[in-house]
Order: C-alpha cells, then structure tokens, then sequence
C-alpha cells in the first residue's frame, strides 16, 4: 500500500504532461490498417497475375465443329480460334460496321468495281461464316474504318491476293 501511496504522490508532484500514446498505436486502429493493407495486396497479386486479351492471342481450347457465336460485349476483342488468322478488312460502305458486333458471322465478298463489273459476273464469295474479332471505326493508324476477321490462312490468303479495286462487303449471317 504504501508503494502505491508514494507512486500516487509522485505523480501529483509530477508537472510532465500525461504520455498516452498516439492515436493510430491503438488496438482497433492497427487490425483497421493491417486489414486495408491486405485487401490492397491480394488487389495487387490479382492485378499483377491478370493477363490483357491480346487479339493475336491463339485459344486455349480447339473444337473440331462449328463453335457457336460466343456472347461479348459490344466493346470488347476476341481471341483467335485455333487455326485462323486475324486480318483487317476495309468494306466498301462503312456504314455496314453499324450492323456488326464482335462475335458475330458474316460473309466476306470481293465485289469488282462499278466500271469493271460486267452483267453475270456475281460477287466473290472469299470467306463464309467469319468471325468477327472486333470493329475499328474511326482512325486507327492506315486502316481507318474496317473489320478484324478471323479467316483461315487460305481465306487470309484469298483477300489479301484480290487486285487493286476490289471492294469488300459483308452478309451478317446471326
């Protein structure tokens, strides 16, 4: 008792002011700033894992049969089915990009141009059911306004071969 009589009087004589400790030292606010810590750091490892889409990116997973048209966003780029090949294709009326999304199916046809096309001559078929990868509108660099098709390299082959003049068009196929 007397111990805690002299230590009591000695405070009272004691004129330094009271040294509590800050108020981020305290219990709750330590567990707060340890549990935002860690939310951030798993943020990051997920950040830090997640691999960007790139359009040239081959699938993972091949089917031998069609493959339905897979539902995306109007703004987003697919991958490259196994076995095609990406390629830009300028059409004829760029009003035409209004009408497709990526993912969706089209014709691609070579049509001769006004003056040259004589009367039986139909329009080339060069690519049926392609799949839209993604719809540049606007500059993007050369190409301008077009469509990112995926074809298989005979087709990529095909387009890229026509002559000078031809004009692409499409056929929305779903």
């Amino acid at each position: 008792m007397r111990t805690r009589a002299r230590q009591r009087a000695a405070a009272e004589e004691d004129l330094r002011p009271a040294r509590w400790p800050p108020h981020w030292l305290r219990r709750a606010t330590m567990l707060r700033l340890a549990a935002v810590g860690a939310l951030l750091a798993v943020a990051a490892a997920i950040l830090w894992s997640a691999e960007p889409a790139s359009p040239c990116a081959p699938a993972t997973a091949s089917t031998d049969g069609p493959s339905p048209s897979p539902s995306v966003s109007p703004s987003a780029t697919l991958t490259l089915p196994a076995g095609t090949v990406g390629v830009p294709v300028r059409l004829a009326d760029p009003a035409a990009l209004t009408a497709v999304r990526p993912g969706a199916r089209v014709d691609l046809l070579a049509v001769p141009p006004a003056g040259v096309q004589k009367p039986g001559r139909e329009p080339l078929l060069l690519a049926g059911r392609a799949l839209v990868l993604d719809v540049l509108t606007g500059d993007a660099g050369e190409i301008g306004s077009a469509l990112y098709l995926a074809l298989k390299p005979a087709q990529a082959q095909a387009t890229i071969a026509q002559p000078e003049g031809i004009r692409f068009a499409i056929v929305v196929r779903e």
